[in-house]
């Protein structure tokens, strides 16, 4: 077998991103065939992760990406247990490439996505060597992505924990058109809203939210009736707060969304929206 020396251990982690340890235990059981040693670190990290499988990983990166033509937008959230790794470049290269890959090929699933070929691998055996860099949970928690014959605008916070997609009816958008958007995904971010508007919104979350009123209400001394209409009006200040549309406009606060839209184009429509934060509740 050949002598395994500090300069191979040092090569190998150079090229692995892994520990010293772990760079000489695959060394020793390659008997110093490099390419080979990085195969075992691979599945060595591979089958870490299967350890690592009931840890939390709430840290990592949600990122947002769009077609040069605007017509195709995804995002993306791949989780880590800490901070540290989510801003390790090597974690960050390895999301922003499940990213582009993910906008670039049809698949609708996680597990889909892991087949995909990039280059002369895989976003498994890219995942695979992440896994073999870090001793921590690592995974693509989800994914969604949005055709359209309108257009789309993404916004990423710089801190890359939040990031949000619009989907617009315009085919052919002017310069205001994709501002005005670019500004709802703003809003969207700041502001978190539920859905587009009120008649978006899940009757049994309407259900839900006028049974609370009403309790409360009722509880407070109210009649019936009274606390019927104190329901009412609480479930209309909740639509304003909560509904895209109706919501005070962030950069003007003496309008709402839906007005700010309609002051640059009353074609202008939000069709759809999507926002990400990392390790919420999907």
């Amino acid at each position: 077998m050949a002598e395994i020396t500090a300069i191979m251990v040092k090569n190998l982690r150079e090229k692995t991103g892994a520990g010293m340890g772990e760079c000489k235990k695959a060394l020793v059981e390659s008997e110093g065939d490099i390419e080979k040693a990085i195969e075992i670190l691979r599945k060595k990290g591979a089958a870490s992760a299967a350890k690592r499988a009931d840890r939390n990983a709430k840290e990592g990166i949600v990122a947002a990406i769009c077609t040069p033509d605007n017509k195709t937008g995804v995002l993306v959230e791949v989780n880590s247990e800490t901070d540290f790794v989510a801003k390790n470049e090597n974690f960050v290269n390895y999301a922003n490439t499940v990213a582009k890959t993910y906008l670039e090929n049809d698949v609708n699933s996680v597990e889909e996505l892991l087949n995909v070929k990039v280059g002369n691998d895989t976003i498994q055996g890219l995942h695979n060597e992440v896994l073999a860099k870090f001793s921590e949970k690592i995974e693509i928690r989800r994914i969604f992505k949005v055709k359209t014959s309108g257009f789309v605008s993404v916004y990423n916070h710089f801190d890359k924990k939040l990031a949000v997609i619009v989907e617009a009816n315009l085919a052919n958008p002017t310069p205001e058109d994709i501002n005005a958007i670019h500004d709802v995904a703003l809003q969207i971010a700041a502001m978190n809203p539920i859905s587009v508007d009120s008649s978006n919104v899940d009757q049994a979350k309407i259900d839900k939210e006028l049974e609370i009123y009403r309790d409360i209400a009722i509880s407070e001394g109210k009649t019936p009736q009274m606390a019927d209409n104190i329901a009412k009006g609480k479930l209309s200040k909740f639509f304003k707060e909560s509904c895209l549309l109706e919501q005070i406009f962030a950069k003007d606060n003496t309008i709402t969304v839906k007005e700010m839209l309609a002051k640059v184009n009353p074609e202008l429509k939000v069709v759809a929206f999507k926002r990400f934060y990392i390790g919420e509740e999907a």
